[in-house]
């Protein structure tokens, strides 16, 4: 399965994003999907996943401010990300798993990132 994440870019504090993880290989209904980012000097954190079943999972410093989505007939992934501060910059990564959870060890699949920079 290919992981193909979009939608980063320049934003001022306060503002919203919208990420797009598109699918292709095998169909995204498969897998558990997951968001998680990277930033600067920092290992990789979870942001949230979402089962096949649509059920989402976040951390706390994603619960409430970022919401994750996904729509199987279009293969896609969504990070839906609001009120952002600039602690949010990092490059964001897609992440597909076969078992539901945040955990970075469950994910075998991953994207090439997109960066999102979140000015003051």
């Amino acid at each position: 399965v290919q992981l193909q994440a979009s939608g980063g870019g320049l934003v001022q504090a306060g503002g919203s994003l919208r990420l797009s993880c598109a699918v292709s290989g095998r169909t995204s209904s498969t897998y558990v999907m997951g968001w998680f980012r990277q930033a600067p000097g920092k290992e990789r954190e979870s942001v949230a996943a979402i089962s096949k079943s649509h059920n989402p999972l976040y951390t706390d410093s994603a619960k409430g401010l970022f919401t994750i989505s996904r729509d199987n007939a279009k293969n896609t992934v969504y990070l839906q990300m609001n009120s952002l501060k600039p602690e949010d910059t990092a490059v964001y990564y897609c992440a597909a798993a076969l078992s539901f959870g945040l955990e970075r060890a469950l994910y075998g699949y991953w994207g090439q990132g997109t960066q999102v920079t979140v000015s003051s």
